[in-house]
């Protein structure tokens, strides 16, 4: 009788870390963002985000879904990815509403434009919305045509990890371009770390994808090397005081 309570006892346990686990992929992944968007909302200041940073995780988390059409993998992934792109879809708006409050000129960019220098610098929301709805559009006919070819379905998976890999590079060369990591939530970097290392040891231990662990461990590494910078210019200034900072600055920062 006491055994079978201690398995009944060890099954409920193992079930409910199933489902933590299951719950810190699917939104772990969001909670980095939050000091970010706060911080943004408080100063109405984005320049230390940079949206490519969106643009990253909103192609990849595009690819991923796709390439879940041509292989298999746990839907606790696919909702991961679901939940990413709101955020991100999020994040965009928050900064396009506060870039276009400060920005000094007066001239509106957009999407239907094609302007290659001004791409993913729009002036509206919308126009980030229509070329997200172009990219999934395209990517998903030419899936549904090569959807037979293993080649093609291994590379969209590749494809996709790899993109979430080089998640951390835009803001990387953001803070390189801005020689300091001022405005950009170290919270949110520490996080990305944690939640990075966290998902790589998931798909080693659910056995996921060889795609998926190798980008991962990138990914990590990647962190690591932003959080060296908040080190090395705190440690070694190289920008003047924030009063000194224009608006204009902050407009070309994203």
């Amino acid at each position: 009788m006491e055994e079978e309570l201690l398995d009944q006892l060890v099954s409920g346990f193992g079930i409910l870390v199933t489902w933590v686990a299951a719950g810190a992929m699917v939104f772990g992944g969001v909670v980095p963002y939050v000091p970010q968007y706060r911080h943004i909302r408080r100063s109405q200041n984005a320049e230390g985000f940079s949206t490519y940073v969106c643009l990253v995780l909103l192609v990849a988390n595009i690819l991923r879904i796709l390439f879940r059409f041509g292989r298999y993998f746990e839907t606790v992934l696919l909702w991961q990815s679901i939940v990413m792109i709101c955020t991100m879809l999020v994040m965009l708006n928050l900064c396009t509403n506060v870039r276009m409050a400060s920005e000094l000129s007066t001239k509106r960019r957009s999407f239907i434009d094609f302007e290659w220098n001004y791409f993913w610098l729009w002036s509206r929301f919308m126009d980030y919305m229509q070329c997200v709805l172009a990219f999934t559009l395209v990517a998903a006919y030419m899936t549904y045509l090569l959807l037979d070819s293993t080649l093609f379905v291994e590379t969209l998976g590749f494809l996709a990890v790899f993109t979430e890999a080089m998640l951390g590079t835009p803001q990387l060369y953001c803070n390189y371009q801005n020689k300091s990591t001022e405005g950009m939530s170290v919270k949110m970097v520490l996080m990305w770390t944690s939640g990075d290392t966290f998902k790589t040891v998931y798909f080693l231990l659910t056995q996921a994808p060889v795609q998926f662990w190798t980008c991962g461990l990138l990914q990590v590494l990647v962190d690591f090397a932003i959080l060296f910078q908040v080190y090395y210019y705190s440690r070694y200034p190289q920008k003047p005081a924030p009063h000194t900072v224009s608006h204009t600055t902050s407009a070309k920062a994203l």
